[in-house]
């Protein structure tokens, strides 16, 4: 299993490698598009601001939107979920434009939201085996408001307000928290999305 962990310029990618590599993945950190979309499986990290993101993206979304809806197998963590989204109050840029909706800031009292969670799954595979529910370590600014709930996969709260976890489109994942960061539960979805790419 080739799992191309795509690296936009920012932040440690070590942690998250580590956890894909104990779920029998060979990684490959790469900026480079053509690499990226050749592997078995893409893995969107949660590093870095919105706006330098969507610089590393092509410029034609329309490479990235193409493989996905062939199937290439992605999961898009923190970050990665929200460039599955058009854009983001964040910063500048369109992100890949997979699922319609938008990422807006947080209204909290205490912003950012860093800490455990518990997240709430409606019963999609990428949670197997976790007994119906994962406490994950969140640390993140923004939310992603889709169009459709209906392709929320998972729920969180903080401070009172509902907002998705975890969002599924066809074989692509993307999930708000760091499974690389937390614990046996985070690292058995990271399996979960390995084995559900090698099927």
């Amino acid at each position: 299993m080739r799992v191309a962990l795509l690296d936009y310029g920012a932040g440690n990618l070590h942690s998250l490698g580590k956890a894909l590599e104990r779920g029998g993945a060979t990684v490959s950190v790469t900026s480079d598009w053509d690499r990226a979309l050749a592997a078995d499986a893409l893995v969107l990290p949660g590093v870095g601001a919105f706006s330098a993101a969507v610089a590393a993206l092509p410029e034609d979304r329309n490479r990235v939107r193409d493989a996905l809806a062939r199937g290439l197998p992605c999961l898009g963590i923190c970050l990665g979920m929200q460039l599955f989204f058009d854009g983001s109050d964040e910063g500048e840029g369109e992100g890949i434009g997979l699922i319609p909706g938008r990422v807006r800031q947080l209204d909290a009292p205490v912003v950012p939201h860093m800490g455990w969670n518990d997240v709430d799954e409606v019963g999609d595979p990428l949670f197997a085996g976790l007994g119906g529910g994962l406490a994950a370590y969140f640390a993140h600014s923004y939310r992603c408001d889709p169009v459709d709930s209906a392709i929320v996969i998972g729920w969180t709260e903080y401070a009172g307000d509902r907002m998705a976890a975890a969002v599924r489109w066809k074989r692509s994942w993307g999930v708000q928290f760091h499974p690389e960061k937390s614990s046996r539960g985070g690292l058995k979805l990271v399996a979960n999305f390995l084995e559900m790419a090698r099927q």
